[in-house]
């Protein structure tokens, strides 16, 4: 179904001849198209697994745009602040910390999980119900702090 609304979006770009939002959404399907032939069989992405590849995208961006802002190239951290705006607009509401932490917590006891040993376990069951709200790296040191008694 994203997969729908990003080309319809696209279509829609290009008759209204919006040129950045175009190329931004072509990267997209890009993206996702690698993704799903980057294996052995060509496998359809779920919209989880799309939103995971929009998130990084942006995670890429974001690293461009700090690098292009020191270097003083307002040109190019304007482009990618546009893309990062655009990519955005795709997914959902991001958690705060507070709301992460607190998701966190009740999965762990949800899961009744209390060692590191059932550290995969945790993160697989975050990145099936939060895919996309929010950032998983964070997410791993606030589970392993928590499963590790801090």
């Amino acid at each position: 179904m994203l997969r729908d609304d990003i080309n319809n979006a696209m279509k829609a770009a290009m008759k209204a001849g919006q040129a950045r939002r175009v190329s931004t959404l072509r990267l997209v399907n890009a993206a996702i198209l690698a993704r799903e032939t980057s294996g052995a069989e060509r496998q359809k992405l779920t919209d989880a697994e799309i939103l995971d590849v929009m998130g990084k995208m942006i995670k890429q961006r974001q690293e461009s745009l700090d690098i292009y802002d020191k270097a003083g190239r307002s040109e190019l951290a304007q482009q990618e602040r546009e893309e990062i705006e655009i990519i955005s607009a795709y997914l959902p509401t991001q958690l705060s910390d507070v709301e992460a932490g607190e998701a966190i917590s009740g999965l762990i006891k949800e899961l009744e999980a209390a060692t590191l040993k059932d550290m995969g376990r945790t993160m697989a069951a975050l990145k099936e119900r939060f895919a996309g709200r929010m950032d998983f790296g964070k997410a791993s040191a606030t589970v392993k702090k928590l499963l590790a008694g801090g």
